[in-house]
């Protein structure tokens, strides 16, 4: 026969997770991936001469879309076209699966133009063991500076009730690496590193 207290303590649980809910996908619970290739129609976002940061995300994603499939997730893109997507909508999209990740793509631009390398951002910080596997698996794949995982106040991660992280994949701005990310062989091991980070992450406690 239960207490008093006991049924008073099963009331209060019960409140709680009624007003907060439950958090989102954690490692090892999710099975989809949630893909926003960055920018998109008329937001180019960086460039230089005729690269643009929107067009090499979204051969990126679609990329990562590929693998991620081969392996069994089901995935999600917030755009498969040159098309532009509002932040909040991105944001939203993603939040409609609750069993997910969210990876928001995009190539790095600075008036500085030795700056270069990769690196990727979370905002909560369930997000960071995302963050950390994603960046450690580009590294294993692409030969560039490690620019680390950083705390960012990006619009699609404030917003994402899921783990979320938002990748740079390298510097439009660097003559370098643009030269490098102009080839489908530096995307594709941009995406085979992500899928397999995705996957790292997935198997971890």
């Amino acid at each position: 026969m239960f207490s008093l207290r006991s049924l008073l303590r099963g009331v209060v649980i019960t409140a709680l997770v009624s007003v907060f809910g439950s958090s989102g996908a954690s490692a090892g619970d999710f099975s989809r991936v949630v893909i926003d290739p960055g920018h998109g129609g008329h937001d180019r976002g960086g460039w230089t001469g005729k690269v643009y940061e929107k067009h090499l995300a979204l051969d990126t994603a679609l990329r990562l879309e590929r693998y991620l499939q081969a392996s069994g997730y089901q995935v999600t893109m917030t755009r498969k076209s040159d098309t532009f997507i509002s932040l909040p909508r991105r944001a939203a999209i993603g939040n409609r699966y609750r069993s997910s990740v969210f990876v928001s793509l995009h190539y790095n631009h600075s008036w500085r133009r030795s700056v270069s390398g990769l690196e990727t951002f979370y905002y909560r910080a369930e997000s960071k063991p995302l963050a950390e596997a994603v960046q450690q698996g580009m590294l294993r794949r692409v030969k560039a500076s490690n620019r680390g995982v950083k705390f960012g106040r990006y619009h699609v991660l404030r917003a994402s009730r899921n783990p979320a992280v938002l990748v740079e994949c390298g510097f439009v701005s660097n003559t370098r690496e643009r030269s490098r990310m102009k080839k489908g062989d530096y995307r594709d091991a941009v995406a085979r590193g992500i899928a397999e980070g995705i996957a790292n992450y997935r198997r971890s406690p």
